[in-house]
């Protein structure tokens, strides 16, 4: 009888960790002692939250202006041609792991809530951009153009995608996602808290967030990957977001990970504490999920539904040559 292989497994590690805020340096450094720290427990993957370099920027939910923080937080936003990404792509290299890391994108001096998937050997497999930053998000960031729509790839763990927060709530983008075939998916978020039945929506809140992700793994048959920050005493000081409506109190984590058939497989850390959580995926439960769901397979109407996409980049400069009888 023919040997039957083992299924293929990964050991993955989702951050819940508190910024370095408005302090690229500081970013950097953390962010590289975190890989490091996942790397010598096992992983082989590890996911960080969105705008985890330099920190998600909670000020612009209490007041939509604030120069002196938004000039900061510009000039600590990391670029992706910059010693300081290179210095992440070493570290991803040097402890053969790799990173998925959520930031905030300096280009040409616009910001972009942006997303970069790093291999194991340290290159640069995907920069994508959040297609539509949300509500408040619109002050500081950009939006991304149709290239940032190609966020899944192959990897030595298989093939990873990535989305930014209330992504998860656009369902012809989800689609789109999940059409590329993902087995891994890093859904990044900011510091996230328990829906108090005050001002804000229960879908902004721990459990709102939390259900998107976890219906993604429903819906995708994919590991989910919830990453969230921490927002300390010191965050709420620095950015004066204590009378705010959102981000006025410590906590904010919420990290998780889901099975393809949605089930939780890690166990909570308290809001207010930084960890990094663990698990060994077994791939092959991916396949089980799929015999039974598979909304781009045989649970599917392509002769009746189907999705249009335009994933080209729109750049800023367009040169159209002249038809040659003009010339």
């Amino acid at each position: 009888m023919a040997h039957t292989p083992e299924p293929a497994k990964v050991r993955v590690a989702v951050t819940q960790a508190e910024p370095v805020w408005l302090d690229l340096k500081g970013s950097v450094e953390k962010t590289c002692r975190l890989i490091e720290e996942a790397a010598q427990k096992g992983a082989q993957l590890i996911a960080f939250p969105e705008c985890w370099i330099t920190g998600y920027p909670a000020w612009i939910w209490s007041r939509p202006v604030d120069f002196d923080l938004s000039v900061q937080y510009l000039e600590n936003s990391i670029k992706v041609e910059s010693p300081e990404m290179e210095r992440v792509c070493a570290c991803a290299s040097s402890n053969n792991i790799v990173v998925v890391l959520g930031f905030s994108e300096n280009f040409h001096n616009s910001a972009y809530i942006a997303q970069a998937l790093i291999s194991n050997d340290g290159r640069i497999l995907i920069k994508r951009r959040k297609i539509k930053p949300t509500h408040m998000e619109r002050t500081i960031f950009g939006d991304a153009s149709g290239d940032s729509l190609k966020n899944v790839v192959d990897t030595n763990v298989g093939r990873v995608g990535m989305l930014a927060c209330w992504e998860h709530a656009q369902p012809l983008l989800k689609y789109h996602t999940y059409l590329q075939r993902e087995a891994i998916h890093v859904s990044a978020w900011p510091p996230v808290f328990e829906h108090q039945n005050g001002p804000g929506f229960w879908s902004m809140s721990r459990e709102g967030c939390r259900s998107l992700s976890q219906v993604y793994a429903v819906e995708s048959q994919s590991f989910v990957l919830h990453a969230t920050a921490v927002l300390g005493k010191h965050g709420i000081d620095y950015m004066k977001t204590a009378s705010g409506v959102l981000f006025n109190i410590p906590g904010g984590g919420s990290s998780a990970i889901f099975g393809p058939d949605g089930r939780q497989l890690s166990q909570d850390i308290p809001e207010c504490e930084e960890g990094i959580l663990y698990a060994d995926l077994n791939l092959h439960e991916i396949l089980k999920a799929k015999g039974f769901l598979d909304v781009c397979g045989h649970y599917s109407r392509p002769d009746m539904l189907w999705l249009g996409v335009d994933d080209d980049e729109k750049k800023h400069l367009q040169v159209r040559n002249k038809r040659p009888e003009l010339q």
